[in-house]
């Protein structure tokens, strides 16, 4: 498990809350942010019409080793297939999404990138 800094924290946090307040001005009800189960975290869990979102954010303060969606490896991506069906069992009568929002805060102002549907179970 790697150890979180002070200042990776606080870059996290920054990160969220402009991936969140993007979220809303597109129309996104954020349900809930930093939502632990067994299975790990939700960094914004989010709604739109009668779709429920599960939206991971990367944030990466500068651009050395890829963006920040190019983070999300097999091994998260796996555990957030898991953290997508224990929504189903809380939302039955939903559709389910993964989003990615990656923050690259390199750039003034920072950059939002928003992948819809990023992950899907094959």
């Amino acid at each position: 498990m790697i150890k979180m800094t002070k200042a990776t924290k606080q870059t996290g946090n920054y990160g969220e809350d402009l991936a969140a307040n993007y979220l809303k001005k597109c129309g996104y009800k954020i349900l809930a942010r930093n939502l632990t189960n067994k299975i790990g975290e939700i960094d914004i869990l989010a709604q739109k019409r009668k779709v429920i979102i599960l939206v991971e954010v990367k944030t990466k303060s500068t651009d050395r080793f890829g963006a920040g969606y190019e983070m999300v490896n097999y091994y998260k991506a796996k555990k957030l297939l898991c953290l997508a069906k224990s929504l189903q069992i809380r939302y039955p009568k939903s559709i389910i999404r993964i989003d990615v929002v990656s923050i690259d805060l390199s750039s003034n102002p920072p950059i939002v990138e928003h992948f819809e549907n990023a992950i899907q179970e094959n």
